[in-house]
């Protein structure tokens, strides 16, 4: 059983050491643990940093793609690599290294595909009142969006299985965190959270330059990844909300008209017959965008099914070599 613990980093050439210092090195029920370091197109000496500490895997982007990219990167990278399970943690040693034993537990005990750990928001004293309240607030978001009773959303720290590795496809330019979870909820993923310390903050987030940014970003990115993956539910409201809103004024126009006003009310006519005309094509856009979505979910099959080949090719290479191995040994042994 491999573990990879994949860290995407943008300039963390100061705080990466810590990081790595803390991570575990053994953990039970766990063969190998191999530590992997995606540098986001860095200006620092990141990369560099991480072979000094002996980082067994390190992806480099030519130019800082951001978060949600950094962290697909990372996921493919340990795929190829064989990892049984991949862990997500931060650069900025905000999680606790050693907390990675109560991600990687229900994973192995096949409870889970997804663990995500808990912060504890609520009562979480390197946090302040309104992160608190906002955190709090965009996690019962999510969990209603994702269908997952999840309690912090945003979390980072996370363990995923291979198999559900596989399955998700991150297409956020932001960051993967709610989308990963809009995801695992639609594809009926086994989601939970355990709880997990956390360290001071050392620096302020590079994600986002201030909070009605972050807030901006992180509602753009819920709203894109639930309607992507319900898009006729999504249109349908949209559209019976303008067809209703447009019923209303040619409700009036009707009401004037029974008492002999209508005349000087034709504008109701036309400004409710837009909005329930614009109703009509929404309903429309939507079945076209669930016609859409299908087709994506037939292609998430067939890459998934390719991951699966992969690893079969794979497996089949390694038990290849290891054969060859021993017949040499054989040869070698008789030649003695």
């Amino acid at each position: 059983m491999k573990l990879i613990i994949q860290i995407p980093c943008y300039n963390e050439a100061q705080s990466l050491p810590e990081t790595l210092v803390a991570l575990p090195r053994q953990i039970d029920g766990i063969d190998s643990i191999e530590i992997l370091v995606i540098d986001d197109g860095s200006k620092d000496n990141t990369s560099d940093v991480a072979r000094r500490f002996g980082v067994h895997h390190i992806v480099r982007h030519r130019t800082n793609r951001g978060l949600a990219a950094a962290f697909q990167s990372g996921i493919n990278k340990a795929l190829a690599e064989g990892a049984d399970i991949i862990v997500n943690t931060d650069a900025d040693n905000q999680y606790e290294g050693r907390d990675i034993c109560k991600l990687v537990a229900p994973v192995l005990a096949g409870e889970a595909d997804i663990v995500v750990g808990d912060r504890g928001v609520r009562n979480n004293a390197h946090f302040g009142s309104f992160k608190r309240l906002l955190q709090m607030f965009g996690s019962a978001t999510v969990k209603r969006l994702s269908n997952t009773d999840i309690t912090d959303a945003v979390s980072g720290f996370r363990a995923i299985s291979r198999a559900a590795a596989q399955k998700i496809n991150i297409t956020s330019s932001f960051s993967y965190t709610t989308e990963m979870l809009i995801q695992a909820g639609r594809k009926r993923m086994a989601v939970v959270s355990v709880p997990i310390r956390t360290n001071g903050v050392i620096r302020p987030s590079r994600l986002f330059k201030s909070i009605p940014q972050f807030i901006t970003n992180t509602g753009a990115t819920m709203i894109r990844a639930y309607a992507m993956y319900n898009p006729l539910k999504v249109f349908v409201l949209a559209g019976l909300g303008l067809f209703m809103l447009g019923a209303l004024p040619i409700l009036r126009f009707l009401w004037f008209f029974i008492n002999g006003e209508g005349q000087g009310h034709l504008q109701s006519i036309v400004i409710g017959g837009s909005l329930m005309t614009l109703g009509v094509v929404a309903v429309m856009f939507g079945a076209v965008a669930d016609l859409v979505g299908r087709n994506r979910q037939l292609l998430e099959q067939t890459l998934e099914r390719l991951h699966r080949v992969e690893d079969t090719l794979r497996s089949e290479a390694a038990d290849d070599r290891h054969s060859r191995q021993r017949v040499e040994k054989l040869r070698n042994g008789t030649d003695g």
